[in-house]
C-alpha cells in the first residue's frame, strides 16, 4: 500500500506531499525529516526502509521524489509508479526548483490523485493524467465561441443602428430649418421631436428582419435582439457540423447524432443486453502489427424479476479465432452444444438490477490483416523543416467509426503547422503540442483520406501516432439473436447496445 506522495528537499523538508491514507501532519513531516538521515551516500539504492515503513526515492536535481509505501508493498510496482510519478512533475513545473514546486503544488496533488486512489495505483499513463486534469470540454467551447460571436454581432448591430440614428438626426436637423410653422419652438425642439419620430419609423419597419412579429406591441428597446444568429455563427455552426456536432442554441444539449454513438438506447426492455468490445493495439510505423489485443463481454441487465429465468441464443459469426469464456455460473455445455447462454441450475434465476458479465471473449493476434484502421505517417525532411504525409485506410468494411481523432505529436516551440490538404477537420493544441486530426465518421463509404502539413522538426518529432474512437458496431461478429424462458421457450423482448472503444490504438 502507497502511504504518501511527497516532494522534498535534500534536508527533508516536505514541499508538496500527499497522503493516501489516514496520516497527520506531524506524522508525515517526522518521516520525510528522517529520511536523509537513512540513506547511505557511498551505495547507490533507489529505496531505504525503517522497522514500520520503505521509502522508494528518485533524485532529481536538488530534490527528491519520495514515496513512503508499507514494508509489504510490491517493490517493483512502486518503483514503476514512482517512474510514472517523476514524470508527471515536469509537466507542470518549468524547473526543478522549490520556489517552482511551490507555485504548481495543486497542479500536482490533483495529478497525483489520478496515479493513486486509496493507497492503490491506478492504471493511468501520462497522456490520461493530463487529460484527465484538465477536464476539457468540447461543448464548453462550443458554447464559448457560439456566445462571442452573438456578442460581436450583437456590437455591430448597434454600431449600425447609431449610424443610422446619427444620419436620421442630421436629416431632421437639415428638415427642421427649412420646415414652415416650427420657428417658435426653437431649432432644437423641432430637431428632437423629428429625430424621435424617424427613429420610431426606422424601427418599426425593421423589426420584421430581426424576429418575429410579437403579439404585443414593442418599444425601441426590442429593436437589438441579442440573441439573433448572423452568418458568423451559422457559418461556424457548419464547421461544427462537419466535425460531427449538430449544434443547439440552448447550452448542455448534445445533438442527437453525437448521442447516439454513446447514449444507451431510449427504449431499454426489461432484460438488456450490453455487448462491449476494447481494443488495445500497436504497430510499427514502417508497418507490421507488433501488438493486438481486443477484449468483449456480453453484459446482461434484467429489471423484472419474472424475466430473472431465461436463456440468450447466442450467434457468433467470428473467423478470426476468437477464444471464449462463459461465467462459471453458466452451463459450458449447453454454450458449446447449443450455443445457448443458460444458469447450470434451470431453477435459479439470473440477478435483478445488476450488471452481470456472462460471456466475454479475447482475440490476440499480429497479423496485419485484422488491423480495423490503418494509419501510414510519412515524415519527410525539406530544408529546416517536414512535410508530413499522414492518411488512414478502413479496412473492416463492416465496421463504422465516429468521432474518430488521430494525434499526432509535434515538436516544441516551433509554432503552428502549415496544413496543405486535409479530409475532415484539425485542431492545434499548442500547450500540448500536438495536432488532432478530426474525422466525424469513417466507413464503406468514406474508407480513405489523407493530410498534408509542414513543421519544423525532425522525421522522429511526429511519433507515436495515437487514435481514439468510439463505434456502435462490434469488431468481432458475436451477438444475441433471441431469449427465451426457461420454462416453455416462449420468446422474451429484449435490447441490445453495442459499444467498441479504444483502449489504446499507437503507431510507434
Amino acid at each position: 500500500v502507497l502511504l504518501a506522495a511527497a516532494v522534498c528537499t535534500k534536508a527533508g523538508k516536505a514541499i508538496v506531499s500527499r497522503q493516501f491514507v489516514e496520516m497527520t501532519r506531524t506524522r508525515i513531516e517526522g518521516l520525510l525529516a528522517a529520511f536523509p538521515k537513512l540513506m547511505n551516500t557511498g551505495k547507490q539504492h533507489t529505496f531505504v526502509e525503517t522497522e514500520s515503513v520503505r521509502y522508494v526515492y528518485q533524485p532529481m536535481e536538488k530534490l527528491y521524489m519520495v514515496l513512503i509505501t508499507t514494508k509489504n508493498s510490491n517493490i517493483l510496482e512502486d518503483l514503476e509508479t514512482l517512474r510514472l510519478f517523476s514524470r508527471v512533475i515536469p509537466e507542470y513545473c518549468r524547473a526543478l526548483e522549490e520556489n517552482e514546486i511551490s507555485e504548481h503544488c495543486f497542479d500536482l496533488i490533483f495529478a497525483f490523485d489520478e496515479i493513486v486512489a486509496l493507497g492503490y495505483r491506478e492504471n493511468v499513463n501520462l497522456a490520461q493524467i493530463r487529460t484527465f486534469t484538465e477536464m476539457d470540454s468540447h461543448e464548453e467551447k462550443v458554447f464559448r465561441a457560439v456566445r462571442e460571436t452573438q456578442e460581436r454581432e450583437a456590437k455591430a448591430e448597434m454600431r449600425r443602428k447609431a449610424k443610422e440614428l446619427q444620419q436620421a438626426r442630421r436629416d431632421a436637423e437639415r428638415h427642421g430649418k427649412k420646415a414652415p410653422g416650427f420657428g417658435g419652438f426653437g431649432s432644437s425642439a423641432v430637431s428632437g421631436g423629428v429625430t424621435t419620430m424617424i427613429t420610431e419609423t426606422i424601427i418599426e419597419t425593421e423589426k420584421p428582419k430581426v424576429a418575429p412579429a410579437p403579439a404585443r406591441p414593442s418599444g425601441p428597446s426590442k429593436a437589438l435582439k441579442l440573441g439573433a444568429k448572423g452568418k458568423e455563427v451559422d457559418n461556424f455552426v457548419d464547421k461544427l457540423k462537419l466535425e460531427g456536432e449538430n449544434i443547439m442554441t440552448s447550452v448542455g444539449k448534445r445533438s442527437a447524432e453525437a448521442a447516439k454513438v454513446l447514449a444507451p438506447p431510449i427504449n431499454m426492455e426489461s432484460v438488456h443486453m450490453k455487448i462491449e468490445e476494447k481494443i488495445s493495439l500497436t504497430c510499427g510505423r514502417d508497418g507490421g502489427l507488433q501488438n493486438m489485443e481486443l477484449h468483449g463481454m456480453i453484459m446482461l441487465h434484467i429489471s423484472d424479476e419474472k424475466f430473472a429465468r431465461i436463456r440468450l441464443h447466442v450467434e457468433n459469426e467470428d473467423k478470426r479465432g476468437v477464444q471464449l469464456q462463459t461465467h462459471p455460473n453458466v452451463d459450458k455445455k449447453l454454450f458449446t452444444t447449443e450455443s445457448q447462454i443458460g444458469l447450470k441450475n434451470p431453477e435459479k434465476s439470473f440477478p435483478i438490477n445488476s450488471d452481470v458479465g456472462v460471456l466475454k471473449w479475447r482475440l490476440q493476434t499480429t497479423e496485419e490483416s485484422f488491423i480495423p484502421l490503418t494509419i501510414n505517417c510519412w515524415p519527410s525532411e525539406s530544408g529546416n523543416s517536414c512535410d508530413v504525409n499522414i492518411e488512414y485506410e478502413l479496412q473492416e468494411e463492416s465496421l463504422e467509426l465516429n468521432d474518430v481523432i488521430i494525434t499526432i505529436p509535434l515538436p516544441s516551440g516551433v509554432g503552428a503547422p502549415v496544413i496543405g490538404e486535409i479530409d475532415g477537420e484539425y485542431r492545434h493544441d499548442s500547450r500540448r503540442n500536438l495536432l488532432e486530426w478530426c474525422l466525424p465518421v469513417i466507413d464503406a463509404k468514406n474508407k480513405s483520406g489523407s493530410l498534408e502539413f509542414s513543421i519544423a522538426g525532425q522525421p522522429n518529432d511526429f511519433f507515436p501516432v495515437q487514435v481514439s474512437f468510439v463505434s456502435k458496431k462490434n469488431y468481432c461478429n458475436i451477438q444475441v439473436t433471441k431469449v427465451t424462458h426457461v420454462d416453455g421457450n416462449s420468446p422474451v423482448r429484449f435490447s441490445t447496445e453495442n459499444t467498441f472503444l479504444v483502449d489504446k490504438y499507437e503507431i510507434l
